[in-house]
């Protein structure tokens, strides 16, 4: 017969490495294949493209994406942090002073939301959530 108490001795899950971590970055841009032809042959990333609004980029270590959805923002690309709980990050932003310039929501990846922080960079969260 099996130990109860051998189950409360198992190790509670280890948290996802890719917490509170910078874990891709977008640029808008206002046309993706020039974007494309600059960053492969300068810094030689490659792309996988998904529909003519979206192109994911890979550096060889870090990932993001170029999107048109919309206007370029001259002064850096979308810092996207990634975090397990979403509401427990968007509350935390809050808390310190941050402001939630969009709310939870679903995207084919998962889920996100953006702020700004004290200064005005823009940044989101995301997590695999529930994909739309």
């Amino acid at each position: 017969m099996p130990d109860p108490a051998q189950n409360a001795s198992e190790p509670a899950p280890r948290p996802d490495p890719r917490h509170n971590r910078i874990d891709y970055i977008e640029f808008a841009v206002s046309d993706i294949a020039r974007a494309k032809a600059f960053y492969g042959s300068v810094f030689g990333w490659r792309f996988t493209d998904y529909g003519p609004e979206y192109c994911e980029l890979a550096d060889g270590r870090l990932t993001g994406g170029f999107h048109t959805q919309s206007a370029p923002k001259p002064g850096g690309p979308l810092i996207v942090l990634y975090a397990q709980d979403l509401t427990a990050a968007q509350a935390a932003v809050t808390r310190a002073g941050g402001i939630i310039t969009r709310e939870i929501f679903a995207f084919p990846g998962g889920e996100r939301f953006e702020f700004t922080d004290p200064d005005g960079y823009a940044l989101a969260v995301w997590n695999e959530g529930r994909a739309a």
